[in-house]
C-alpha cells in the first residue's frame, strides 16, 4: 500500500472513530470547504451545511448505536483518491450496516474529503416485519413489567397518537408517555397483547393493525382497534402514529368498551 493511501486509510479511521465519540471538530477536520454529502435522508452541500447535519446525528448515538468501520478500502491517484467502507451503524439489535463512498483530493499538502456517499439497502421486508413485530413483544413484556421507559424506548419523539380518550391528538413522547402511565396505574396486574398482530413493511416505512386487548387483574378484558405506523430512522424502527379506537354506538352516542371478538378470533 502507498504512503499516500496509508495516510487515507488513517484519515477515514480516525473521522469514523470522532463520529462514534461525537467529536465534531475531528469529523470536520478532514473535509474540503465545498463538501457535497449524499446523506441517507438529504443531501448537504458546503462545510457549514455538513456541520449542521450532524448534531442531530450525535443524539442518537449517544442512545448506544454502533458506528463501527468493517471493512474499508482505498485507492490513490495524483492528486486524487477515493475510498469505500461498510460500517456497523444502528442500534445492537438492528445489526445493520451502512455503505459509505468517499472521494478525495489533495489540497495544499494534504488530502481532503471533497465527497461523501452514505446509504442503506433496501430494507429486507421479512426481516422488517420481525423487527416491527418484535417492538410489540417489547411492549406487552414492558406493560406487564411496568417499564415505563422500556415502553418509550420505540415511540418518536415527534410521535402524534389519536388515544381512546380526549384530546383529538397527543402530540410528542411525553404526551404519549402520560398516557401509557395512567394505563399502567389501573391496577397490581395489567396486561396488553394484540393475539391477531397485521404488519406490513416496504422499505422505510411500515403499518401494524389488529385488535388491542388488555387485561387488569381479574377483572376481565377490554378490546379496541389499533393502528400504528413506523418509521425506520437511524437505525431502527419507531412509532410516529398511532390510532386507537372503541367502536362508536349511534343508538346511545356512547363508545361500546365491552365488545369482543367472536371465538374464531380469540
Amino acid at each position: 500500500m502507498s504512503t499516500n493511501e496509508d495516510q487515507i486509510r488513517d484519515l477515514v479511521l480516525r473521522w469514523a472513530e470522532a463520529v462514534h465519540r461525537g467529536d465534531l471538530e475531528t469529523v470536520l477536520a478532514d473535509h474540503a470547504g465545498d463538501i457535497v454529502m449524499f446523506d441517507v435522508p438529504e443531501d448537504v452541500r458546503g462545510i457549514k451545511a455538513y456541520e449542521k447535519a450532524w448534531p442531530p446525528f450525535f443524539e442518537w448515538q449517544a442512545r448506544g448505536a454502533a458506528f463501527e468501520i468493517e471493512s474499508l478500502d482505498v485507492v490513490a491517484g495524483d492528486g486524487v483518491a477515493f475510498a469505500y467502507a461498510l460500517l456497523r451503524c444502528g442500534m445492537p439489535a438492528a445489526d445493520r450496516r451502512l455503505r459509505l463512498t468517499l472521494g478525495l483530493r489533495e489540497e495544499g499538502g494534504r488530502w481532503v474529503v471533497a465527497h461523501e456517499h452514505h446509504s442503506f439497502p433496501i430494507a429486507d421486508d421479512g426481516a422488517a416485519v420481525r423487527e416491527v413485530r418484535g417492538v410489540h413483544e417489547r411492549w406487552y413484556a414492558g406493560t406487564a413489567a411496568k417499564d415505563l421507559d422500556g415502553m418509550m424506548a420505540a415511540i418518536a419523539d415527534d410521535v402524534v397518537s389519536y388515544e381512546h380518550d380526549v384530546p383529538l391528538e397527543y402530540v410528542g413522547v411525553e404526551a404519549v408517555r402520560e398516557v401509557c402511565a395512567r394505563g399502567l396505574d389501573e391496577g397490581p396486574d395489567v396486561r396488553f397483547d394484540m393475539p391477531e398482530l397485521k404488519v406490513m413493511a416496504r422499505e422505510d416505512l411500515a403499518v401494524a393493525w389488529g385488535l388491542n386487548r388488555v387485561r387488569v387483574g381479574g377483572g376481565g378484558e377490554t378490546w379496541s382497534r389499533g393502528t400504528r405506523v413506523f418509521e425506520w430512522r437511524d437505525g431502527s424502527w419507531v412509532m410516529i402514529h398511532q390510532h386507537v379506537s372503541y367502536p362508536y354506538d349511534p343508538a346511545t352516542g356512547e363508545a361500546r368498551t365491552d365488545l369482543r371478538p367472536g371465538p374464531a378470533r380469540r
